[in-house]
């Protein structure tokens, strides 16, 4: 009986162990190689116009789809090459907290994950065309800061925006960023332009038509190619002349006369703020991050138009929302089949370095 009874004992307490260990193994996280944040879908996410998100989804095998409640939209997998997407949602808020979402959430191991932030952008006509794509190695809030009307501004101003804890705008030295700068790893960044200068972009007659309007801005007239350039995310979509000077001087001032304001987007000082503090936490690897921006408009009218007519001529759609949109894929794509496709060597090694 008492053998019996250690026998049955010893059974059952085996069989516990064995099911908590299925459990976890069951529950062990699915390890990310890569990240694709994009920021807005028009419609459905296949079949229809697409938006930041459609070729990922159609192209990208990213069939296994769960809902991240707790962010803006469902992620999309695709287990055999490890990569994930979703979208983040419009502004830096919506960016930051879907980024958030991501990062805590137990399911992903994001350890080793590359992150890729791809999406449409105006492009500053002094620095490039519409159809380019630009990687940034800074990317600038457009939002932190104080600000007087321009109407009330001293005659000596350029801008009513002052940095925080500064009376005047540009005073030097600047002070430390609480989130007004972002400098990306410049070595990925060089890797990932130097991969990718040579990917063809699309090229139509609306394109180079649209183009003609800024005479005097050779950037502009170019065709579509890929570069690198600096990023300045403001939740205000701004635009025209004034603002187009102002964001140029806002960029070179925060970066300390290193960077250049190429492309204007709305999302990406959010991310990479969340994106930082998963850092802290061990739960991403900074050092991983690129962002990626493709110009499907200008920041300021060309000559001969008002600003409001600029504003309202975009409002009608972009000549170059299309062809951004395939830009930002096919760049990005050579990007992140490049990382998964060497995962043994880059999973260790970061590229470029």
């Amino acid at each position: 009986m008492t053998t019996r009874t250690t026998s049955g004992a010893l059974a059952a307490a085996l069989c516990c162990l064995g099911a908590a260990g299925a459990t976890q193994a069951a529950e062990q996280p699915i390890q990310i190689k890569a990240v694709v944040l994009s920021m807005f879908e028009v419609g459905q996410d296949q079949g229809d116009n697409p938006g930041e998100f459609q070729f990922w989804r159609e192209r990208a095998g990213l069939n296994q789809c769960m809902p991240l409640a707790q962010g803006f939209h469902d992620v999309c997998l695709n287990p055999e090459t490890g990569v994930l997407a979703t979208v983040t949602g419009m502004g830096t808020a919506r960016a930051a907290a879907s980024v958030m979402a991501l990062g805590m959430d137990p399911r992903f191991d994001l350890s080793k994950a590359y992150w890729l932030v791809a999406g449409i952008a105006g492009i500053n006509p002094h620095k490039g065309s519409i159809g380019s794509a630009a990687w940034a190695n800074y990317v600038v809030d457009g939002d932190l800061a104080h600000e007087i009307d321009a109407r009330e501004i001293p005659k000596d101003w350029k801008t009513g925006y002052t940095p925080f804890f500064r009376a005047t705008p540009y005073a030097q030295p600047r002070s430390d960023s609480i989130g007004e700068v972002y400098k990306l790893n410049g070595r990925l960044v060089d890797w990932a332009y130097n991969l990718t200068k040579d990917v063809p972009l699309v090229e139509n007659k609306e394109l180079a038509a649209f183009r003609q309007q800024f005479k005097g801005f050779p950037q502009a007239a170019l065709p579509a190619r890929v570069m690198k350039g600096d990023n300045l995310a403001s939740s205000t979509f701004w635009h025209g002349k004034r603002l187009n000077d102002w964001a140029g001087d806002w960029v070179k001032y925060w970066t300390d006369g290193k960077g250049q304001f190429v492309t204007s987007a709305m999302e990406d000082t959010g991310t990479l703020q969340s994106l930082s503090f998963l850092n802290k936490a061990a739960k991403v690897d900074l050092d991983r991050v690129l962002v990626l921006r493709t110009a499907s408009n200008y920041t300021m009218q060309p000559p001969g138009m008002s600003a409001a007519q600029s504003m309202a001529h975009d409002q009608a759609g972009f000549v170059g929302m299309q062809p951004s949109l395939e830009a930002a894929y096919r760049v990005g794509s050579t990007v992140i089949n490049a990382l998964t496709g060497n995962w043994e060597l880059y999973s260790q090694t970061l590229p470029g370095h």
